[in-house]
C-alpha cells in the first residue's frame, strides 16, 4: 500500500488587510447588510492588490455571528457580489467573537499544507440589522398549517394564532446556559480578579488616545476603506480622558456592591467588516508583494464558564485566552518577554486586565503596557463580532512591518461560549 506524501508545512504570509470604518449600531450602517459591508472590505483588498484577475485568490473564508437565514452562504455570495473572480470558492465559519481570527487560521492551514496559494479571510457583523426570529409558538402553528391535508385543517391550525404569537423573538446578548449577558459575566470576573474602576478607565482612555494618534499619522491609510460617509471609526473619542470616563455610571454588575463597568470601559454594539489577504511566500514573491508578517502559531481553548462564573470563580466567560496563550507559548518555546507587541481584544477593559493578571498567575512575565494595543483596540474602534479578529491581524501585521526589524507579536481574542483564539505573528 502506498500513501500520499505529506507536504512540508510552508510559511504563511500576511500580505495586507482591508476593513470598513466601524460604526455604532443604528448609525451610518443601520441599513447595511453583512454582505454589503463584507463586500466593501473585500473590494478594498481587490483594488489595493489587483486581485480581480481570474484565479487571483484561492478561496474566501468568512463569517458572521448575527446572521439572517438569507446569509446561509455569506462568503460565497460576497464573492459573487465583489470584484473577485466569480469562480473563487468560499465558505462560512463561525466561532462567536473569534470568528475573524479563526477564519484566518482556517485559510492559513490550507496555505501551509500547499492546498491553496492565497486566500482572503475575515468576517462581518451588524448589530443594527440583527435577525428577528418568529415567535416559536407561531412557527409551530405555521408548520402545522403547512402540513395540513385539507383547507379545513389548515384553517383550524391557523385559528390557534393569538396576538401574543405575533411578538418576535428579539436577539439577546446573553449566554443560553446562564441567561447572563456578556457584560454581566465580565462583571463577575472583574470581582473575582479584583479589577478596579480606575484601571479600567485608564485602559479605555489609552485605547482612544492611541487609535486617534494612529489615524493622525496615517497608519490606517492602507487598512481602512471609506464606506457610507465614514473614513474612520465612529466610536473613536480622541478627547476621551480618565476624568471624563469617571463621570459615567456603571451599567453592569449592579447586583453587587461597588460596580465598576460602564459604557465607557465596555465596547458598544457595532457594525463593520474586515478581511486579511494571506498567501504563500512564492505567491507573494511572484507578484512583487512584500509580506507584512507571517502567521507562525495559533491556539484555541475553552473554559467551563457555567460553573466558573456562577460560582464566582476565576474561569469566567471571557477567560479562555488565559489558558490558550500559556499553552501556545509552551509549545513554541516562547515567553511574554519575547514579544515586541501584544494585541488583546478589548471586549471590556476589565476582561483585558483580568487576562493579564491570569497570565501572570500562570507563570508568564508581566506585559509591558507600552507594548499593549499600541494603535488602540476594540474599546475605541468598536467590536463587530466576526470582524474583530481580522482587524487585529491586519493591524498587528502592519505594526510589525512598520518596525523594519525582526519582530514578534501576540494576539489574544476572547469569545462567547467561554472560548478563546490566540496567535503569533512574526516579521523576519
Amino acid at each position: 500500500m502506498s500513501f500520499v506524501k505529506r507536504p512540508e508545512a510552508r510559511r504563511v504570509a500576511i500580505v495586507g488587510g482591508s476593513r470598513v470604518p466601524f460604526a455604532r449600531s443604528d448609525g451610518p450602517y443601520a441599513t447595511a447588510s453583512n454582505q454589503e459591508m463584507l463586500t466593501a472590505a473585500v473590494d478594498g483588498l481587490v483594488a489595493r492588490f489587483g486581485l480581480d484577475a481570474p484565479g487571483a485568490v484561492g478561496e474566501l473564508v468568512a463569517g458572521a455571528v448575527l446572521k439572517h437565514s438569507r446569509d446561509f452562504n455569506l462568503a460565497r455570495e460576497t464573492v459573487l457580489g465583489s470584484k473577485l473572480d466569480a469562480r473563487t470558492p468560499a465558505y462560512d465559519i463561525q466561532q462567536a467573537c473569534g470568528t475573524g481570527l479563526q477564519a484566518v487560521v482556517a485559510a492559513a492551514n490550507k496555505i501551509a499544507l500547499g492546498q491553496t496559494e492565497s486566500a482572503v479571510a475575515g468576517g462581518a457583523d451588524t448589530a443594527s440589522d440583527a435577525p428577528l426570529g418568529v415567535n416559536d409558538r407561531l412557527r409551530r402553528i405555521l408548520l402545522e398549517a403547512r402540513r395540513a391535508g385539507s383547507t379545513g385543517a389548515r384553517l383550524k391550525a391557523l385559528a390557534q394564532v393569538r396576538p401574543s404569537h405575533l411578538i418576535p423573538d428579539i436577539p439577546r446578548n446573553a449566554e443560553p446556559r446562564t441567561g447572563l449577558s456578556m457584560g454581566e459575566h465580565a462583571a463577575v470576573t472583574a470581582r473575582a480578579w479584583g479589577i478596579g474602576r480606575a484601571a479600567q478607565d485608564e485602559l479605555a482612555a489609552a485605547s482612544h488616545r492611541r487609535l486617534a494618534a494612529a489615524y493622525e499619522r496615517g497608519f490606517f491609510r492602507d487598512l481602512v476603506v471609506p464606506f457610507r460617509g465614514l473614513d474612520r471609526d465612529q466610536n473613536l473619542r480622541p478627547d476621551s480622558t480618565v476624568e471624563k470616563l469617571a463621570e459615567l455610571k456603571p451599567v453592569f454588575g449592579l447586583d453587587a456592591p461597588g460596580p465598576t463597568m460602564t459604557a465607557g470601559n465596555s465596547t458598544p454594539l457595532t457594525d463593520g467588516a474586515a478581511v486579511v489577504l494571506l498567501a504563500s511566500e512564492e505567491w507573494a514573491d511572484a507578484r512583487g508583494l512584500e509580506p507584512l508578517a507571517y502567521l507562525t502559531a495559533y491556539e484555541t481553548a475553552a473554559v467551563d464558564f457555567v460553573r466558573g462564573d456562577v460560582a464566582g470563580g476565576e474561569d469566567g466567560l471571557l477567560m479562555a485566552p488565559a489558558y490558550a496563550v500559556p499553552r501556545m507559548l509552551e509549545r513554541t518555546g516562547l515567553g511574554i518577554e519575547d514579544f515586541d507587541l501584544v494585541e488583546i481584544h478589548e471586549a471590556f477593559a476589565s476582561q483585558v486586565l483580568a487576562t493579564l493578571a491570569a497570565w501572570e498567575k500562570r507563570g508568564l512575565a508581566p506585559v509591558d503596557r507600552e507594548r499593549l494595543n499600541v494603535a488602540g483596540s476594540s474599546l475605541a474602534t468598536g467590536h463587530p463580532f466576526a470582524a474583530t479578529g481580522a482587524r487585529i491581524v491586519a493591524t498587528l501585521a502592519a505594526l510589525l512591518a512598520e518596525r523594519e526589524v525582526p519582530s514578534r507579536g501576540l494576539i489574544s481574542v476572547c469569545a462567547a461560549g467561554g472560548q478563546g483564539v490566540t496567535a503569533v505573528l512574526e516579521r523576519a
